[in-house]
């Protein structure tokens, strides 16, 4: 039987959701920019695939310390694997496709996950059904962030409609995971488990799609390296997503994954911030309209 805490849903977002969420869209923006600096000492699926699993060791740690079961025969185990499947699926698309197109395009392509949960959460709970002014607050955020990434999507290259439909299909893939979560028995678990099934099953993914693809990690690391690896493992893929599964747990999905809108814009500010990238206008229309969508999508 799960903790009174855990049966509680909201169905609006209050300003403990929003912050969380907030907090969550920032550092899955420095997160670009953190992966595009270590790159050159540690290639992208390395990446994922070593925080995911140092991720779920640390996760296994505080399950431990504070008594939560995080294996059991309760019904979740194979919810648990599918969701795990996908989510590192989801990473193998994106950083192959980062090969065939421009991160500007990807990242555009992947940010089709909010409207597949609100396409399918009608299916699994009627009443996240979207609204038409919901609707309407999902695309305007979509183009916002379309058009701040404009001249990636001008950009033509060879192959690019690999890297493109690889982008798509892990937005898809992102989405399946939120309703996989939603529809299933890890609906009812606790996020620690529900993390720790998509951290433990993507870390060999991760990991092997690495070795097929050759990927070698320069040794021994640097301090960049190193510090890129903590911060991507405790932060990143422990933290946050933790964090993230909770929202999914207690929040309506539909409202909480419009505000990851954010993400690309948080992103393309700290690229301004850390690597000295220019601060364009089309960034501050960009982030009016994520604003104007977000608004949309979550009013009374």
């Amino acid at each position: 039987m799960q903790p009174a805490s855990y049966a509680a849903r909201r169905t609006r977002l209050d300003g403990l959701a929003i912050s969380l969420i907030l907090v969550c869209c920032a550092i899955w923006g420095v997160n670009q920019v953190v992966v595009k600096l270590t790159l050159p000492d540690v290639p992208p699926l390395m990446q994922a695939g070593l925080r995911s699993a140092i991720a779920a060791a640390l996760l296994w740690a505080l399950a431990a310390h504070r008594g939560i079961v995080l294996l059991s025969r309760d019904g979740t185990g194979w919810p648990g694997i599918a969701a795990g499947v996908l989510f590192g699926l989801e990473f193998v698309c994106l950083y192959i496709g980062l090969q065939y197109t421009s991160a500007s395009r990807l990242v555009v392509f992947l940010y089709l996950a909010p409207f597949v949960v609100a396409i399918g959460m009608p299916f699994i709970s009627p009443a996240e059904c979207p609204t038409r002014r919901q609707v309407v607050g999902l695309c305007a955020a979509f183009v916002s962030v379309a058009f701040a990434f404009r001249e990636g999507l001008a950009a033509s290259a060879p192959q690019q409609w690999l890297g493109d439909g690889l982008a798509m299909l892990a937005g898809l893939l992102w989405g399946a995971t939120t309703l996989t979560i939603r529809a299933t028995s890890l609906a009812q678990t606790s996020p620690e488990r529900t993390l720790f099934y998509q951290l433990a099953v993507s870390a060999p993914v991760l990991l092997a799609g690495a070795g097929l693809s050759g990927e070698t990690m320069a040794w021994p690391p640097g301090t960049l390296a190193l510090g890129s690896i903590v911060f991507q493992s405790a932060v990143v893929a422990f933290a946050s997503y933790l964090g993230w599964f909770w929202l999914i747990r207690h929040y309506p999905a539909t409202r909480v994954s419009s505000f990851t809108f954010l993400t690309p814009v948080f992103g393309l500010g700290f690229g301004v911030l850390l690597l000295g990238e220019e601060l364009t206008p089309g960034l501050a229309v960009a982030l009016a309209g994520v604003a104007i969508g977000i608004w949309l999508v979550n009013r009374r």
